[in-house]
């Protein structure tokens, strides 16, 4: 057949070859599942790299790397080293707040806000898995949230933030300000006088709350600053202003919020709430893409997983951005034409998964100390895994106990361990944790109890320092190695022990999740399943091993 001839058909058929040919990529939401908030995403050729909020614990801010916005593998930390940053002595949910990424001539940058202690601070590396810098503070940037702008067709850069309001006399509660300085990138300093952008929000005659997450892009010769706004609960949403010159003045869009899920019926299944803090990407095919934080109760506004990590189209309509507006949820999947890569020794942070963390090769970069990295607290052996000295410390201060934890990562999750631990008293106690904060936690351990070793279930008493004992059960004083296994369905948790790893007995079913919510203990972070030994204040030589780490999770709605 002559192509010459047949010009439509062949066109047609050209048409059908490409479109057959295009790869089709399912991106399941959450992409992070569990406590990855605040996250801000930067493309580099064809690489993307992502950042999230780790409050005080430690390391610090996770890099992820992926190659199609779907495969994500952590790369390495932003904060893995205590001479960096240590967050001793701060609450479990302070630390660091919303950190930024950018690039810019060959060199990554990351601003972020040490809530307590340093303020905001830059940190730079060639190679985003690290090593980073020490933090350089910027101490005229006073604020949260801060993001750097590099304007490439003046090699000028520029760092925006939330602020105080004018003159610090807030109108109403929650009255805030966007604020910027032009940015010296060389020398890791501000430029010149500050300047507001924006005062309240989109419309301060509605009195709008929470200004913040600001960022700046540029597109068709538009400057767009996009923020947060209503509060990173259930009426958080996203907005956006632009101009035609990076100053301002910030026109608002009027078809603001761009993204908001507030509108939406309060009992609709499976619902995904309080999204906002996004951040714009364009994808490997080429359309545009926003990456934002939302959660997923179980009930309301109950979760325990913290805010996660989603993903959605980005739509431009007359030179505005548009995500999902608030007519219709948020979807848990969408279908695209990217192509999969996937990244080989990653482990899964999307849909359902399972598997075991085993410790004879060293701790995954995503495995959580509490505020600062004690290496000579703990040892790793393919004989014995992962061997905790035991510490006077506990969960319930705010110094650095013997404790190890990873996300609890889904509604419905079985995180399980063998301990081999001989306790010399009541003092001592080890074993598997599930907590929300100091004083949000249950602790099932191998400990004494009139001189006999026992298996215990405690629950944290909030704001008192102690626990309370809900389940004792005996143990065979030849018994070895224990096995310790928590299950978490929403809103109850679930708890057994075992002699031999393969016969389970329940030992507390229907225990209270709601207590383990963020609703109730209050905070900005989510639940992990931690390794945990501590001697109660007592001096102590003794160690408690843990084999593996075993974690599985299933929820209905991640297909």
């Amino acid at each position: 057949m002559n192509n010459r001839l047949f010009p439509a058909l062949f066109a047609t058929l050209s048409l059908v070859i490409s479109f057959s040919a295009s790869a089709q990529t399912t991106l399941v939401n959450p992409i992070l599942t569990g406590f990855y908030p605040d996250p801000s995403i930067v493309k580099v050729g064809t690489d993307y790299y992502l950042i999230n909020s780790t409050f005080s614990y430690f390391p610090g801010i996770p890099v992820m790397h992926s190659k199609d916005l779907k495969n994500w593998k952590q790369i390495g930390n932003v904060i893995d080293r205590p001479e960096q940053m240590d967050f001793m002595g701060e609450r479990l949910t302070r630390g660091l707040f919303a950190p930024a990424i950018s690039y810019h001539k060959g060199t990554y940058y990351v601003t972020c806000t040490d809530i307590d202690h340093d303020g905001n601070f830059v940190v730079t590396a060639k190679n985003p898995a690290g090593p980073w810098s020490n933090p350089v503070k910027v101490p005229e940037v006073k604020g949260i949230d801060p993001s750097i702008y590099f304007d490439e067709e003046t090699d000028k850069a520029y760092i925006i933030y939330n602020s105080d309001a004018p003159d610090r006399k807030p109108l109403y509660s929650g009255h805030r300000t966007i604020r910027m300085y032009e940015f010296d990138y060389k020398n890791l300093k501000v430029i010149g006088e500050e300047k507001q952008l924006v005062n309240g929000g989109v419309d301060l005659s509605k009195k709008p709350v929470w200004i913040e997450g600001p960022h700046i892009m540029k597109r068709n010769g538009w400057y767009y600053l996009y923020a947060a706004e209503g509060g990173t609960s259930v009426n958080h949403s996203e907005v956006v202003l632009r101009s035609k010159d990076v100053w301002g003045p910030y026109v608002p869009f009027e078809g603001n919020p761009i993204l908001t899920q507030r509108e939406l019926p309060a009992d609709r299944k499976d619902a995904i709430t309080s999204a906002g803090h996004a951040q714009f990407v364009e994808g490997p095919d080429g359309n545009w893409y926003s990456i934002f934080l939302a959660v997923r109760p179980y009930e309301g506004d109950y979760y325990n997983t913290g805010r996660e990590t989603f993903i959605a189209p980005l739509t431009w309509q007359n030179d505005w951005p548009m995500i999902e507006h608030g007519e219709k949820p948020i979807a848990y999947s969408y279908t695209t034409n990217i192509k999969e890569v996937k990244q080989k020794g990653a482990l899964p942070q999307s849909g359902n998964f399972a598997y075991t963390l085993t410790f004879d090769k060293g701790l995954d970069p995503a495995l959580l100390f509490m505020r600062t990295h004690d290496k000579n607290s703990y040892s790793l052996s393919k004989k014995d895994g992962l061997t905790l000295k035991l510490k006077p410390e506990t969960v319930m201060e705010m110094g650095n106990p013997a404790f190890i934890g990873k996300r609890q990562q889904h509604l419905n999750s079985t995180a399980e361990t063998e301990l081999t631990f001989s306790p010399k008293s009541d003092k001592e106690k080890a074993g598997l944790v599930v907590l929300q904060d100091e004083g949000h936690f249950y602790f099932l351990c191998k400990s004494q109890s009139q001189g006999k070793d026992v298996l215990q279930l405690f629950k944290s008493v909030p704001r008192e320092k102690t626990m309370e004992l809900l389940a004792e059960t005996p143990l065979d004083s030849k018994a070895g190695k224990v096995g310790l296994r928590i299950t978490s369905q929403g809103d109850t948790y679930r708890f057994y022990v075992s002699t031999d790893a393969k016969n389970w007995t329940l030992l507390k079913d229907n225990v209270d999740g709601k207590f383990l919510s963020t609703k109730v203990a209050g905070g900005f972070i989510g639940c992990l399943y931690g390794m945990y030994a501590t001697s109660s204040a007592e001096p102590t030589t003794n160690t408690a091993s843990f084999q593996y780490l075993k974690y599985e999770g299933n929820d209905s709605m991640l297909k």
